[in-house]
């Protein structure tokens, strides 16, 4: 399907990406892809889907979906067994990113790392102490001339 604006222009088909990144961590990624592959490929086929990738990465593992359009990816996402699959992966905390589009845009090869929670008390600091002058000692200097 190709949209013509005018003469000059064409518009090829847009296509609406979904990308899932599942990161290892209580278990591995791909241990969690071998349990949940069947029940996500087929809600996806079941909903629309045109094309799918699972990857296999160092870190854990991406599953990118190519929906024909916006309402079919967006319903996709609600239902229930794609809600169970992704509320038993390994990382439940930090191991899971869910984004619109077709994921590796930015090109890093490792995910990005959360940055560590500061605790109370862990990074101290000393008080500033004015220094003084000891005037005894320079009046006594002064005095003994």
């Amino acid at each position: 399907m190709k949209v013509t604006i005018s003469r000059r222009r064409t518009l090829g088909r847009m296509d609406f990406w979904l990308t899932m990144e599942i990161q290892d961590g209580a278990f591995s990624a791909q241990s969690w892809r071998r349990s949940h592959s069947e029940s996500l490929v087929e809600a996806a086929v079941t909903n629309g889907v045109q094309d799918w990738t699972w990857r296999q990465l160092i870190w854990g593992v991406v599953l990118e979906l190519q929906f024909a359009d916006e309402s079919a990816r967006d319903r996709f996402k609600d239902l229930p067994a794609v809600t169970a699959a992704l509320d038993a992966v390994p990382d439940p905390v930090f191991g899971l990113l869910i984004y619109r589009g077709l994921g590796g845009g930015a090109g890093a090869g490792k995910p990005r790392q959360p940055r560590p929670s500061p605790i109370v008390g862990s990074a101290e600091m000393d008080e500033a102490h004015d220094a003084f002058l000891d005037l005894s000692v320079v009046a006594d200097s002064r005095v003994s001339r």
